[in-house]
């Protein structure tokens, strides 16, 4: 696939350099132009199923040398990733969709690089988790990812209770296999929330599903079987009138100990920490620092 030579006579491909490259998640032309050109330059791309990346390469003319980095070969794969770096070998990583070590392999070859003095680049492009937030209509100032919650019902329960009075949105990745009962534990956890779940994003069959927890149950309960790999997004919990009143005070009481740190700064963390708008923060703290009461809501 041609490049636009304006764009790519600029990029420079370093030796000894791991590209950490993301890789589109369903529809083949979300990828830059910066990766193609990584992916044509490199010595050597590490992928996590060699056949799928080169079925996926060869639609961009693309034809570098493919080795095996996953989650089963990955710790032994590591050392002699490396030592090619240090010799000189400018390398990609790539998944089978999204962004490389994002609940995907990757991880154990990024530390190893790093920890070997090994210079590591992103090359930044699609992720299942943002790409789904962007579109949810839930709060997306602040969220919590927490990947693929785990198989065993009673770890993916202690997962739920240690979430259950987070304020920030839950982003979940899950299988089409056990969605409908992880739906179900949240439902049992973590209550009546409004929640979407995205299902075959930037493919033929995307769906946006919106609703409460419940109604997503149910729109996937009528369903023979639920088909490709899902994210689902949370709404964070909702403090009541006592919780924000409690809350609202700590900022003060906080804001008082920080009078030095910029107003802006402080707002974002106690925003973060109390589970209050950043903005209601913001005018809490300058009403503590100018001397007059704080408004009482929040």
């Amino acid at each position: 696939m041609p490049l636009p030579r304006p764009l790519t006579d600029a990029l420079q491909i370093e030796k000894g350099v791991l590209y950490v490259v993301a890789m589109p998640i369903g529809h083949d032309a979300d990828i830059t132009l910066r990766a193609l050109k990584v992916l044509s330059t490199v010595d050597i791309i590490a992928a996590e199923d060699t056949r799928l990346a080169a079925r996926k390469l060869s639609q961009y003319q693309i034809a570098s040398r493919l080795v095996s980095c996953h989650e089963y070969n990955e710790a032994g794969r590591a050392a002699g990733l490396v030592q090619k770096l240090q010799a000189g070998a400018a390398i990609a990583l790539i998944s089978d969709a999204g962004t490389p070590s994002v609940s995907d392999p990757g991880y154990r070859l990024i530390q190893s690089a790093i920890g070997a003095g090994v210079k590591v680049v992103p090359i930044p492009g699609v992720s299942a988790a943002i790409a789904a937030l962007s579109v949810s209509g839930l709060p997306t100032d602040a969220f919590t990812f927490l990947g693929f919650p785990p198989r065993k019902q009673t770890h993916r329960v202690a997962l739920l209770q240690e979430m259950a009075c987070e304020p920030r949105t839950l982003i979940f990745y899950e299988s089409p296999k056990r969605v409908l009962q992880f739906i179900e534990d949240a439902i049992a956890i973590l209550g009546t929330r409004q929640a979407v779940l995205s299902r075959e994003m930037t493919k033929s069959h995307e769906e946006f599903i919106r609703g409460t927890l419940s109604e997503i149950r149910d729109t996937l309960s009528a369903r023979p079987e639920v088909k490709g790999e899902c994210t689902l997004l949370i709404s964070g919990k909702k403090r009541d009138a006592t919780e924000l009143s409690e809350a609202a005070a700590s900022v003060v009481t906080e804001a008082a100990a920080h009078s030095e740190e910029s107003t802006g700064d402080l707002a974002r963390t106690l925003s973060l920490q109390y589970g209050i708008s950043r903005k209601k923060a913001y005018q809490m703290i300058l009403s503590q620092k100018s001397g007059k009461t704080p408004p009482s809501s929040v």
